[in-house]
């Protein structure tokens, strides 16, 4: 796995001549502030347009994750922890497994949502995990 700004590595655009897309998954704790969230967000983007967040269902409706795609401008796609736990990851947690079960949050869930390929990996930033996944086309998300 690589991590890097997608869109700077793909010159800020697709082949087809599209802006590069990315899904981004968050792993974070409840009640998390959208700020923090939405720092993260940012760190793993970098100059690539988010088209959606992703995330463990139970957090999917949190405020801080709302808010966040609402600054975003983009949904919220939630995942069950059993989907998540069988996505190939390249970093497994065993405490967010006992946590919350699912041995990984954000990556899982960016893949998930994405097109199958990471364009960052998971970063921690402010308390919050995110990593991003790039999208196949506009309506992929």
């Amino acid at each position: 796995m690589r991590t890097v700004d997608p869109a700077a590595e793909a010159g800020g655009s697709r082949a087809n001549g599209g802006p590069v897309r990315v899904a981004v998954g968050v792993g974070a704790r409840p009640r998390a502030a959208a700020e923090s969230i939405l720092a993260a967000v940012r760190a793993v983007a970098g100059t690539a347009v988010v088209g959606c967040l992703a995330t463990i269902d139970r957090r999917a409706e949190d405020p801080g994750i709302l808010a966040a795609a609402e600054e975003l401008g983009v949904r919220v796609r939630g995942f069950a922890a059993a989907e998540l736990a069988g996505a190939e990851v390249g970093h497994r947690s065993e405490r967010t497994a006992a946590a919350v079960g699912t041995p990984s949050v954000a990556e899982a869930a960016a893949l998930l949502a994405g097109a199958g390929e990471l364009a960052c990996a998971r970063t921690v930033v402010g308390g919050v995990v995110a990593a991003a996944a790039y999208l196949r086309t506009p309506g992929a998300d």
